[in-house]
Formats: C-alpha cells, structure tokens, sequence
C-alpha cells in the first residue's frame, strides 16, 4: 500500500503539465498548495472468490432505447452486492 502512495506521489511530482500549471498560479501573484485526497481500498479474496466472477454484457445504446452488446466486462462479488443493494439486477440474475 505504501508502495502505491509512493508511485501516485511521485508520478504527481515528475508530472510537466501540473508542475506548469502551478508556476503560472504563482506567476499571476497567487501562493499554491495541493491537497489531494485518495481512497484506496483492499479486500482480501477468499479461496475460491475468483470462480464467483461474473461477466455480463456490456452494453451501448443506439439512442433509441434499445442496447446492443458491445463486449464483456467482469463483475466481482462486491460488484454484484453492491447493485444489488442499488436494486440493479443482472440478466444472470434473472435465470
């Protein structure tokens, strides 16, 4: 997790874009600070979790209402929990 924090600080800080938005800040007489805040959250898998994966269909609307499936997209167990609790169902829900 550290590791993380590091790599996102330090891809912040070689970053030329944001390193020249701020001198311009400064040029135009103001003091800068960044804060940025990230959520980083770990859940360890159970044995088996990965089996429990499912893919639906992924979908894009033609702008008539009607969807059309464009791929596959991998849902985990909290994904599925979590639409659920949104009262979203999944077509695999339904069979």
């Amino acid at each position: 997790m550290q590791e993380l924090g590091n790599a996102i600080n330090e891809s912040l800080s070689d970053s030329d874009r944001i390193a020249g938005a701020i001198g311009e800040i400064k040029r135009a007489g103001y003091d800068v600070f960044l804060v940025l805040e990230a959520t980083i959250g770990f859940n360890k898998r159970e044995d088996g979790d990965e089996s429990s994966v499912g893919e639906t269909p992924e979908r894009e609307s033609d702008g008539s209402g009607k969807f059309e499936s464009t791929g596959k997209i991998r849902l985990t167990t909290q994904d599925q929990k979590f639409l659920r609790a949104l009262k979203i169902s999944l077509e695999e829900d339904q069979k």
